[in-house]
């Protein structure tokens, strides 16, 4: 399995960004850490491993970026409008660096989301903000509601960064397009947030899957069990 490390000087994030890439050629996989995590922890929690087969075969091309999060909503230092501000800048720079970079190097047109925990904040949130990018979205116990992390504080920013708030209005015809697999668990933490999106989705028509796993809970083993089945189905 080929695997790839680049960083570059982001001018979005006016510093430097990290990732691993795994794989030949294929559909372009933007696969987020959770919380505060890095480029590398899908890779140490054995994720990459479980598609390992759909990479060797070149089916799929994983891109695994670094997260901001410890800078912007987790970072209790500053401000809720800092916070979400500085997200802001890291959704920049996947939209104008790492989604052409995708596109360049596997000729595929629009890319697979996928994250779990709050790797699948991120999924769903690149997901909905643009849907003409994004073919597939795979949250694996993602949580789609960032206001606990602004401390009551609420503007623009968050608002069009907080999938509850902003999908419910959104009428972008490529919603209806996107192939949407919300994976939660009997016991995850994560599971009203994901009945409550798929919730929204159900009001607005657009069909998706909300797979609740039998005797499991918000960890990587059953991650590890949804990650192959979703991609297998691309």
């Amino acid at each position: 399995m080929k695997e790839e490390y680049k960083k570059w000087y982001s001018p979005n994030l006016s510093g430097e960004i990290e990732l691993l890439i795994y794989g030949h050629s294929g559909q372009p996989v933007l696969l987020f850490p959770t919380s505060k995590g890095r480029y590398y922890e899908t890779k140490d929690f054995g994720l990459i491993a479980s598609v390992q087969h759909l990479i060797e075969q070149g089916k799929i091309k994983i891109y695994c970026p670094d997260s901001v999060d410890a800078l912007s909503w987790y970072n209790k230092d500053i401000t809720p409008a800092a916070r979400a501000h500085n997200h802001s800048w890291y959704d920049k720079m996947l939209v104008e660096e790492l989604f052409p970079l995708a596109v360049q190097e596997t000729g595929y047109q629009k890319v697979v989301t996928a994250g779990c925990s709050f790797g699948g904040y991120h999924a769903a949130n690149f997901a909905f903000k643009h849907p003409s990018l994004v073919s597939h979205l795979f949250s694996m116990s993602g949580t789609f509601d960032i206001t606990p992390q602004t401390d009551g504080f609420y503007n623009v920013d968050i608002y069009y960064n907080n999938p509850v708030d902003f999908l419910p209005g959104d009428q972008d015809p490529d919603l209806w397009n996107m192939h949407i697999i919300l994976g939660t668990a009997e016991r995850d933490i994560c599971k009203p947030f994901n009945e409550r999106l798929s919730g929204i989705l159900h009001q607005k028509h657009i069909s998706h899957w909300l797979d609740i796993r039998p005797d499991a809970d918000h960890d990587w083993p059953v991650w590890r069990a949804m990650f192959p089945d979703y991609l297998a189905r691309l």
